[in-house]
C-alpha cells in the first residue's frame, strides 16, 4: 500500500462528505433526531393508568384505601356510583382497570374477616396488565400495613422478602433503553453510510475510474472507510454525550471501553454496508437491503426490548450473527454496571469475528471484480 495514495483518497471522501449533507444528516442528524423520539417516545414505565374506583358502600375504610390510588404516580382514578358503568368505561378504552370494594368491605375490615376486592384489567395488552396487576398490590400492601400500624397491631405474614435491586436501583425504563438504542442507532449508520455511498460511486461510475486508477482495491476500501469511520465515530460520541446529560442515564463503567467496543462494532457495520454496495450498486435497493438486514435484525433479535431468553430456541440461536446482540450487551453492561470483564470480552471477541468475516468477504468479492 502507498500512504499518499491512501491519504489522497481520504482527502478526496472528506471533500465530497463536505459537498453532500446527506452523508453529514446521516451521521449527527439521524442520531440526534432518532435518540429525541425513542429515548421520549419509548418507555415500559407505567404512569398515569387510568382506572375506576368503585365502592357498593362509600366509607372511611375505603376512602382510606382509595387514597393509596389518589397519592400514587402510577394511577389516575376515577370513581364511578357502580360496577355497570365502570364496565362501560373500561369497554371504551377510558380506562384501563377496574378496582371494586364491595358493600361487606368496611364490616370484614372492622371485625377482621377476609375482605373482597375485586380487580378487573384489560389484558389486550398482557404486559401492561401485569404492570397495573403489580402496582395494585403495592397498593393494597402499603394500605395494610398503615391500617394495621394504625390499630397498634403488629403485620404478621409468614415470609418475609427483603428485595434488592442491583444496577438500575430506581428501575427506569431509559436507563436500560437508551444504551441499548445507541447500538441501534450506530447498527443503521454505519451500514447505510457505506451502503449508500459507495453505490452512489457506482451509479455516477466513479468507482470505474478508481478502478482504473494506479490505487489498489485495499487502498480504495481504506480510503472510504476512514473518513466515514471518523464520523461513525463522531455520531457515537453525540449519542453517548446525549445519554449521559440529557436522558440522565448513569456511566458505571470506562468511557474509553464504550469507544473501543464501538470501533469494533462500525467496523463490523461498515463490513456489511459494503458487502451490500458490492452486491446492489443503486442507492435505492442499497438502502433497503441495509435497513432490512441490519436495522431490523437489530431492532428485533438484539435484546433491546426483547429479551432474547424468551424467544424460541431457533430464533435465539439466529440471534448469535445479529452483531447489534453483542453491543447491546456491552453498552448496557458498561453503562449500568461497569466494567465486567468477562461479558465485555466474550461481546468484543464476537464483534472481531463478525467485522473480521465481514471485511475479508467485502475484499475478495472486490478483488474478484477488479480482476
Amino acid at each position: 500500500m502507498n500512504s499518499r495514495r491512501i491519504l489522497g483518497l481520504i482527502r478526496k471522501e472528506a471533500l465530497q462528505i463536505l459537498r453532500d449533507p446527506s452523508a453529514i444528516a446521516i451521521a449527527f442528524v439521524m442520531p440526534l433526531f432518532l435518540l429525541l423520539l425513542f429515548g421520549y417516545g419509548v418507555s415500559l414505565d407505567a404512569r398515569h393508568i387510568p382506572v375506576a374506583l368503585v365502592a357498593g358502600r362509600p366509607t372511611a375504610q375505603t376512602n382510606a384505601f382509595w387514597a393509596g390510588f389518589e397519592d400514587s404516580p402510577y394511577f389516575r382514578p376515577m370513581f364511578y356510583a357502580n360496577m355497570p358503568a365502570a364496565r362501560r368505561a373500561l369497554m371504551r378504552r377510558k380506562v384501563d382497570g377496574i378496582i371494586w370494594l364491595r358493600s361487606d368491605f368496611s364490616r370484614a375490615t372492622q371485625t377482621q374477616k377476609p375482605a373482597s376486592i375485586n380487580v378487573v384489567v384489560n389484558g389486550v395488552n398482557a404486559n401492561n396488565a401485569n404492570i397495573i396487576e403489580g402496582y395494585i398490590q403495592g397498593v393494597y400492601g402499603n394500605w395494610l400495613s398503615q391500617t394495621v400500624a394504625h390499630k397498634g397491631q403488629p403485620l404478621v405474614v409468614p415470609v418475609d422478602v427483603r428485595s434488592r435491586v442491583w444496577f438500575n436501583a430506581a428501575l427506569r425504563s431509559h436507563d436500560y433503553l437508551v444504551p441499548g438504542l445507541i447500538a441501534i442507532i450506530m447498527t443503521l449508520i454505519g451500514a447505510l453510510l457505506t451502503a449508500l455511498v459507495v453505490a452512489r460511486e457506482w451509479e455516477r461510475g466513479t468507482m470505474e475510474a478508481l478502478m482504473a486508477s494506479p490505487a489498489g482495491m485495499d487502498e480504495i476500501l481504506l480510503g472510504k472507510l476512514i473518513p466515514y469511520f471518523l464520523m461513525g465515530m463522531s455520531g457515537m460520541a453525540l449519542s453517548v454525550a446525549m445519554a449521559v446529560w440529557l436522558f440522565a442515564v448513569p456511566l458505571v463503567g470506562s468511557l474509553w471501553v464504550i469507544f473501543v467496543c464501538a470501533a469494533l462494532f462500525l467496523l463490523a457495520a461498515f463490513g456489511m454496508g459494503l458487502l451490500i454496495s458490492t452486491i446492489a450498486k443503486n442507492q435505492f435497493v442499497a438502502g433497503m437491503i441495509a435497513i432490512v438486514v441490519s436495522y431490523l435484525p437489530a431492532f428485533i433479535l438484539s435484546g433491546f426490548i426483547f429479551d432474547i431468553h424468551s424467544m424460541p430456541m431457533p430464533i435465539q440461536i439466529l440471534t448469535h450473527i445479529v452483531a447489534a446482540r453483542y453491543f447491546v450487551a456491552i453498552l448496557q453492561t458498561v453503562f449500568l454496571a461497569g466494567d465486567v470483564w468477562p461479558v465485555i470480552l466474550r461481546n468484543a471477541a464476537a464483534l472481531v469475528v463478525i467485522a473480521a468475516f465481514f471485511l475479508i468477504l467485502v475484499a475478495r468479492i472486490s478483488r474478484k471484480r477488479l480482476d
